[in-house]
């Protein structure tokens, strides 16, 4: 798999990171004794891994738990997807996103999306990122690697899996999103 746009010797490598809230972006309230999405981390994030050769540009959506997301939501972030790849100056869009309904999402852009040109790819995390243990830097990571590999489309990275946005499932007993093959019956 390769993407024709990371072959183009342009440097750096341009992403338009797209944040939508979910567990990912959750830091902890300790004057309400809650997980909330009232602090954006996502450039928090991105400034701890090393990727001298990726400029991302980020933009928040919306900041909202994806159990909380509507249809209208949804088609709100294929709207902000639409608008950055008319831009033209990304080679790749990474969404960040709750997983209880990502798949939900991924499933929106790939009926609202006619053959995107780059690819597209939504990431989140199990731990919110201030969380010890965390998975947020480590799915971040591997998004933004994909992105330099997958042909265009949709697909959702997550655990070393990069998975076509119309077959994502989340997998509540072990706890990651697999391709809808191999969830458990």
């Amino acid at each position: 798999m390769s993407n024709p746009r990371s072959g183009d010797g342009r440097s750096p490598f341009a992403v338009r990171l797209l944040a939508t809230g979910g567990t990912i972006e959750k830091t902890y309230d300790p004057a309400r004794g809650a997980l909330t999405l009232d602090v954006p981390v996502i450039q928090s994030l991105l400034d701890g891994l090393r990727q001298p050769d990726i400029r991302v540009g980020v933009e928040r959506v919306m900041a909202k738990d994806s159990l909380d997301m509507s249809d209208g939501d949804r088609e709100a972030i294929v709207q902000a997807v639409r608008m950055a790849l008319d831009r033209g100056d990304s080679d790749a869009v990474v969404v960040t996103h709750g997983t209880d309904t990502l798949a939900d999402t991924a499933a929106a852009l790939v009926d609202g999306l006619s053959a995107p040109a780059i690819p597209v790819l939504l990431t989140g995390a199990m731990v919110p990122w201030r969380v010890a243990d965390s998975d947020a830097a480590q799915n971040m990571a591997q998004a933004l690697m994909a992105a330099r590999l997958v042909e265009p489309g949709v697909y959702a990275v997550f655990h070393s899996r990069v998975i076509p946005g119309d077959r994502v499932v989340k997998d509540y007993d072990r706890l990651t999103l697999v391709e809808a093959s191999d969830a458990p019956a």
